[in-house]
């Protein structure tokens, strides 16, 4: 026997490790696992995890055949809050054979960055993270003392490892970003506009953004079966930040589909099972702002404003009306209600048209029926 399977710590891919080896490197993340002691017994497991997985591949794979039949056979109009009619739902493997576990762990990550000192810097990044309705969250933010906990690439980038790191069934992980987002030509062609989504860390400039390629690879790829990641990011040029392959389109009355981006991309950009679901301030090609038009009293991101009041106001909400509720909000906004005449009327339509939130996903699901959750 050549050796013998184990799983990586991160990903939890199986590796085949030799008999004498104490360690060995992931060929997929990495990551450096220490091997467990030669037992029997730990082989006995790790053979029926091996046939468990077979079995769960076995149920994905006819699982897509099955979605893919469905899908060919006729076109579906966009649905809305009031639609009749019926939309092929992806089929799940039976629960029997892949439980979900109910008690799981809550991890959240935020991070606010106000590039201070600097020509672009924003006023309410800061009180975005600290406005937060989590709980014990891990907060980036450049008034940390701690220098682990500055927003640079270096450390958004570890945290982003620290998210997912040993993720399970039942876990609910949440990524919160508030700073500037830029785009960068495609190299990959993975992006129907041919522009990447970045995110700018507080050293950017020096050292890069970091891309939606990464972001994807790093936080949404490693979800196992019964995880769930949700990425709030407030930023410019957010639709697609995390490279998710559903995107939701929303029309102004309410009617919606979900435009599929698998086929841009020979890369998979889903998960290892779970489900990541982005909501982001604007699409890929506008521009979001700090607003005093929806607190009254402090500088904030609209999108974060209005995503946290949205929650406090309606709970149990969908995300369908998590969104519509969102864009409402910002639509209703008044910027500038203290001028008058066509300086006031070009601020308002500036402020409307610059920015409206926006909802992806690794699965496609009815927003209007779906809980809100995280």
């Amino acid at each position: 026997m050549a050796g013998r399977r184990e799983r990586c710590s991160r990903c939890g891919v199986q590796l085949l490790v030799p008999h004498e080896a104490q360690s060995i490197q992931c060929s997929v993340c990495q990551a450096v696992t220490r091997v467990r002691p030669n037992d029997p017994s730990i082989e006995a497991q790790d053979t029926i995890c091996l046939a468990t997985n077979r079995v769960k591949g076995f149920i994905s794979k006819v699982s897509s055949n099955i979605n893919t039949m469905v899908t060919s056979m006729s076109n579906y109009p966009m649905q809305g809050p009031y639609y009749d009619g019926h939309r092929p739902q992806r089929i799940q493997p039976p629960s029997l054979l892949l439980p979900v576990s109910v008690h799981g762990r809550k991890r959240a990550l935020l991070c606010g960055v106000s590039y201070y000192g600097r020509a672009y810097r924003l006023k309410g990044s800061v009180n975005d993270v600290s406005s937060h309705i989590l709980e014990h969250p891990n907060e980036f933010a450049e008034e940390e003392t701690d220098p682990l906990r500055i927003p640079t690439k270096r450390n958004i980038r570890m945290a982003f490892q620290w998210l997912v790191q040993g993720c399970q069934s039942g876990d609910s992980l949440v990524f919160h970003y508030s700073g500037h987002g830029s785009q960068l030509r495609d190299m990959n062609r993975d992006e129907m506009d041919g522009y990447d989504e970045t995110l700018c860390p507080l050293d950017f400039d020096t050292e890069g953004m970091i891309l939606d390629d990464e972001i994807n690879a790093t936080i949404v790829r490693p979800l196992p079966h019964g995880a769930k990641l949700h990425a709030i990011i407030d930023a410019c040029h957010s639709g697609t930040i995390l490279d998710l392959p559903f995107v939701c389109r929303v029309n102004r009355e309410g009617y919606y589909m979900w435009e599929d981006h698998r086929y841009l991309s020979t890369t998979y950009k889903g998960t290892s099972g779970g489900l990541a679901i982005s909501l982001s301030a604007c699409d890929d090609h506008q521009s979001t702002l700090d607003t005093m038009a929806l607190s009254g009293n402090a500088m904030t991101g609209a999108m974060t404003y209005s995503f946290i009041q949205a929650l406090q106001n309606e709970p149990g909400l969908t995300y369908g009306r998590l969104l519509n509720t969102m864009r409402c909000a910002i639509r209703d906004a008044k910027p500038g209600s203290q001028l008058n005449g066509p300086i006031a009327s070009f601020i308002r339509k500036v402020f409307i048209t610059t920015q409206e939130p926006q909802l992806s996903s690794t699965e496609k699901f009815d927003i209007y029926s779906k809980p809100f959750s995280l």
